[in-house]
């Protein structure tokens, strides 16, 4: 929460202020987030306008996770920017909504008692910023898809399977073809006998 009495809803007035604040819980999804009360450092704009304050800020934190190839732990820090308008409680008393503009309505931010609320702000802005599928590295070659070893360790790692479907072909390479001469060519000169 951000107080904006000092902006006085002059336009164009402006404050900068540099914050830690403790991240809430969920900020992130299954795979990789800020851990809950995490600090978060926030660099703010807070700027007085004709309907409301304008927010614009950076976020940054450390943000943990495993890699989804090879499901290590991996940490790295996330720098997240944002900005939104937050209107003034009587700002829609101003202007008339219709059509598009009541769906925008229901998205809009308001100030209460001269208060900003960033944490929806910044947990939009946070989680939009994570990586979909993080990875420990670009080239991360994950797990062995047969005993799950982790590749990067063991680069030369292989398994010389068998395919279930073909084993019983490999039985015949093997095996002794004389019974499989049907369809080579008579050596004595021969016509095979025609069918009627």
């Amino acid at each position: 929460m951000f107080d904006t009495r000092e902006l006085g809803r002059r336009p164009g007035t402006l404050k900068r202020l540099s914050r830690s604040a403790e991240a809430p819980a969920d900020l992130g999804n299954e795979v990789i987030g800020v851990p809950e009360g995490a600090p978060v450092e926030l660099d703010l704009r807070l700027e007085a306008v004709m309907d409301g304050v304008l927010v614009t800020g950076t976020a940054r934190a450390t943000v943990t996770g495993e890699c989804v190839r090879c499901l290590e732990p991996l940490e790295r820090v996330l720098e997240a920017d944002f900005q939104e308008l937050f209107a003034y409680p009587d700002a829609d008393a101003r202007t008339t909504v219709s059509g598009d503009d009541a769906e925008d309505e229901e998205d809009t931010l308001y100030i209460e008692d001269d208060l900003v609320d960033l944490e929806p702000v910044l947990r939009d802005a946070v989680v939009l910023a994570l990586p979909l599928q993080p990875v420990c590295r670009e080239d991360c070659p994950g797990l062995c898809s047969e005993c799950g070893a982790r590749l990067a360790d063991d680069p030369d790692h292989h398994h010389d399977a068998v395919d279930m479907r073909w084993a019983a072909l490999k039985e015949l390479v093997g095996s002794d073809q004389d019974d499989e001469m049907d369809n080579e060519p008579r050596r004595d000169g021969g016509d095979e006998p025609q069918e009627k």
